[in-house]
């Protein structure tokens, strides 16, 4: 008589992603779930959120990365996560620097930088626990150059770079990797809100294909996807008509 040793079925891995109501953050969503993780949408938008979950097969959750007690509600809701994407951030204003709104550069700050260091703290011990965790956070070109206009979102997400370079030394030697993502030019909602008109959103993208948030989400979804012992450290995707933060080529 013969007998058979069956193996355990893996555990499917969960990732959460902030910002996940639109833009960058829906399309990650949508990318993680067909590479077979269990997804948590998170952001304020909820309606958006239940719609997204429904159609991927995940869950949707409230959160304001802003707010603490959202922060806390969230991680007991969702429990031990392995994989959080922070996606939540944006610009406001492109204002010269001798004209910056503070409570602009203020708000900024909270969300793109503080909001990040809210949610990693109350999800970090169970990405430890799982073995494999894994802090995406979705940066930018201005993390590492600058551009007139551009002084307080180029600080934040200077600060953004900061930040993750940082973890990855906190964190040697923990089954937790870090990877920044930083995009040029992207076709979302994020030029209407920084500037705030569809004409002058148009404009930025005008005469070039931007990428997509399609195009940036693969690559999360192929960051987080390599062997346990492979780390992206950076990863800086641009469509091929631009150079830099300043330089772009239009048709």
């Amino acid at each position: 008589m013969s007998t058979q040793t069956s193996c355990p079925t893996p555990r499917r891995r969960t990732a959460l992603v902030t910002g996940a109501s639109s833009g960058i953050g829906a399309a990650t969503v949508r990318a993680l779930a067909a590479a077979g993780f269990d997804t948590v949408a998170a952001a304020r938008r909820v309606e958006r959120l239940e719609a997204l979950a429904a159609e991927v097969g995940g869950r949707a959750v409230a959160l304001d990365v802003t707010d603490a007690a959202s922060v806390a509600a969230m991680a007991e809701q969702v429990g031990d996560v392995d994989v959080v994407v922070h996606s939540a951030g944006g610009a406001l204003g492109s204002d010269r620097v001798e004209a910056g709104d503070p409570e602009g550069w203020k708000a900024m700050y909270d969300t793109n930088v503080v909001g990040v260091l809210r949610v990693h703290q109350a999800l970090l011990p169970g990405m430890r626990r799982g073995g494999n965790g894994h802090v995406v956070v979705l940066g930018s070109i201005a993390g590492f150059e600058v551009y007139p206009g551009g002084g307080g979102y180029t600080a934040v997400k200077h600060g953004v770079n900061a930040l993750c370079r940082t973890l990855r030394l906190e964190l040697l030697g923990e089954p937790v990797r870090v990877t920044e993502i930083a995009p040029g030019m992207v076709e979302t909602e994020f030029s209407l809100v920084r500037l705030g008109s569809q004409e002058a959103a148009d404009e930025v993208y005008e005469g070039l294909t931007p990428l997509t948030a399609q195009d940036v989400a693969e690559v999360i979804a192929f960051a987080v996807t390599r062997p346990p012992h492979v780390d992206l450290d950076k990863v800086v995707v641009r469509p091929v008509a631009q150079a830099d933060a300043a330089h772009v080529h239009r048709a």
